[in-house]
């Protein structure tokens, strides 16, 4: 069993690349179309010696922060912020390991009152940084990502951020992890796209819902939904009809994005449901309903339902360490894992899942329990290959990918970053048609090439290329 890496952080840098999306992705009551991404690069040291480590994340506005009277600008002012309050605490500290960096300054970067800041957005610096310096811990250890966490080089414990799972086994529990050697897409269908055409965009690839399905072969898909019932229902209708022809063994989710105002209107959205004969017919087909309610009433408003077909899934509503399991004495049954609301979060919400699982069994009951993996328009290299490797080490065996359909593959980065990143993970790209691009075949993404020493990546960012951090908001 490897010991927990008591490593010091020396250096952290951050710049900006600005990503403009080949499709406008709406979701809930935005439009985005184009936005920055944070690449950040923090230099470890352990017994001597030092290594680089990366991560990227998209500054997306209007997800880690909804409220109308917050502008774009300020949401992704908000984000980079996070960054530096967490990079000053980081560059201070004394050594650690990497999970115990993270709890020693967890509760001080939530606590900040950071101009008014959602929980996610003060989770977001600290979710990103803990990414890059994994990575260089990894790379000084020599280990991938999978063997350093199933080894707990980490050093997750018990904490004082999630006292509810003291007593845990976490390196006997970290140990028999099965990290995945491949995982299905789960497609997204946005508010905006075209759903029954078989149209392919000016670089050859799919514009509509047909031509998804013929290109990449999906199986899993995720709807996303707008608030009204009436309307939601009608879409789902023509959704699910598409899905029944093009795709007759389909499995989706139904992502309401805090749109539905309370209990009400989502009771009258399943009614409506339940009459849909594309429904009725294979109601087992809809695995859960993601976040329906805002994430202030996500709480309270969930208890007041009547029992659903399918559970709910928490996402924006998981804003601290401790929402999971309050959400769930309201009958909350699933949380997602998503890189940009923090690695150890979903690493922890994980065995939550298992361990309130384990209890139910020894008490005769089926497990209730679930995570699912998410994305935030997850762009290609860094970005995306970590978020799978996190769903990969969880043992999600679908997760959602949208950033390949709705952004531009690797965007503007430098061809040499680009075709470097498609040589060193073959297996996750293909490049026939000039620029690398996410491999999906049968559905399905391959990731044995993640599994080399480091945090699932082994081509880096030309870091020349990028942009200043107080550049971010001018990205928009």
């Amino acid at each position: 069993m490897t010991q927990a890496a008591q490593i010091v952080v020396r250096d952290i840098e951050a710049a900006i690349r600005p990503v403009r999306l080949r499709l406008p992705f709406r979701f809930g009551a935005v439009t985005l179309t184009a936005c920055p991404q944070l690449f950040v690069r923090a230099r470890v040291a352990l017994g001597g010696r030092s290594a680089e480590g990366w991560a990227a994340e998209m500054m997306v506005p209007k997800w880690f922060d909804k409220r109308p009277e917050r502008s774009a600008e300020q949401n992704v002012a908000d984000l980079a912020a996070s960054f530096e309050r967490a990079a000053a605490a980081y560059r201070s500290d004394a050594p650690a390991a990497p999970f115990v960096l993270h709890a020693r300054h967890y509760a001080a970067l939530q606590d900040d009152d950071a101009g008014g800041a959602t929980a996610l957005s003060k989770a977001y610096g600290q979710a990103v940084l803990d990414r890059a310096v994994l990575d260089a811990t990894c790379r000084l250890l020599d280990l991938s990502f999978f063997d350093a966490m199933t080894r707990n080089a980490a050093g997750l414990g018990d904490s004082a951020i999630a006292p509810d799972m003291a007593g845990f086994a976490w390196s006997k529990w970290l140990g028999g992890l099965a990290p995945r050697r491949c995982v299905d897409a789960r497609h997204t269908v946005g508010l905006l796209d075209d759903l029954h055409s078989s149209r392919l965009g000016d670089d050859g690839l799919p514009v509509s819902l047909p031509a998804v399905i013929d290109r990449y072969g999906v199986r899993f898909f995720k709807i996303k939904l707008g608030g009204d019932p009436a309307a939601d229902a009608a879409r789902l209708a023509e959704v699910l009809g598409v899905l029944d022809r093009a795709a007759p063994d389909h499995r989706y989710t139904l992502d309401g994005n805090e749109q539905y105002a309370d209990a009400a209107a989502v009771t009258a959205l399943f009614e409506r449901l339940a009459a849909l004969p594309a429904y009725a017919s294979r109601p087992e087909a809809l695995l859960y309903v993601e976040q329906p309610f805002g994430r202030d009433r996500s709480l309270d408003a969930a208890a007041t339902l009547p029992p659903l077909p399918a559970p709910l899934l928490l996402d924006e509503g998981d804003g601290s360490l401790d929402a999971f399991p309050q959400a769930a004495t309201l009958g909350w049954r699933g949380v997602s894992a998503k890189s940009c609301k923090g690695l150890y979060k979903a690493i922890i919400n994980r065995a939550r899942c298992t361990r309130w699982n384990d209890a139910l069994r020894r008490e005769g009951r089926p497990p209730a329990y679930f995570m699912s993996a998410e994305d935030l328009t997850c762009q290609a290299g860094l970005s995306v290959q970590q978020d799978l490797a996190l769903a990969a080490l969880l043992g999600l065996g679908h997760s959602e990918r949208n950033g390949h359909h709705y952004g531009d593959g690797f965007g503007s980065a430098p061809d040499a970053e680009q075709h470097a990143f498609a040589s060193a993970h073959p297996d996750l790209y293909e490049a026939g048609e000039g620029r690398p691009r996410l491999r999906i075949a049968a559905g399905r993404i391959a990731l044995d090439s993640l599994f080399q020493p480091g945090f699932a990546h082994a081509a880096d960012p030309d870091w020349r290329s990028l942009q200043p951090l107080a550049a971010a908001t001018s990205a928009l």
